[in-house]
């Protein structure tokens, strides 16, 4: 069973920043990707950027060259640099992962319970 616990989550001004974590543990593979999603109360939930354990990343349009994933393998932790925010990122953030060398979206098994990101 793996846990993933999501923090850094607050209310900003438009153009602000943000630095959400999310720390795993429990039965982790030697190999899983991490990802970060995004849902709107009454929306699907949305794929925001991933991050292979090599480092290899990927963003949807939207948010390219505004966030920023990273993680630190050691300390099983997963980053996401949040500049030049928008009103439109207004969600709560998921933390997730999957087992498996490289990302894929549908992938996606193990989830965290949210952070909180609004932006006025």
């Amino acid at each position: 069973h793996v846990q993933l616990v999501e923090s850094g989550g607050g209310s900003v001004q438009a153009g602000g920043s943000l630095r959400l974590s999310c720390l795993a543990s429990g039965s982790l593979p030697s190999n899983y990707c991490m990802g970060w999603f995004r849902q709107v109360l009454g929306r699907e939930r949305e794929a925001v950027a991933s991050i292979a354990m090599d480092g290899s990343t990927s963003y949807i349009d939207s948010v390219k060259g505004r966030f920023t994933i990273s993680r630190d393998n050691a300390k099983n932790a997963l980053y996401l640099q949040l500049n030049g925010l928008k009103p439109e990122d207004t969600a709560m953030y998921y933390c997730a992962a999957h087992a498996g060398r490289y990302c894929y979206w549908t992938s996606f098994g193990y989830w965290g319970q949210g952070t909180q990101v609004t932006v006025s």
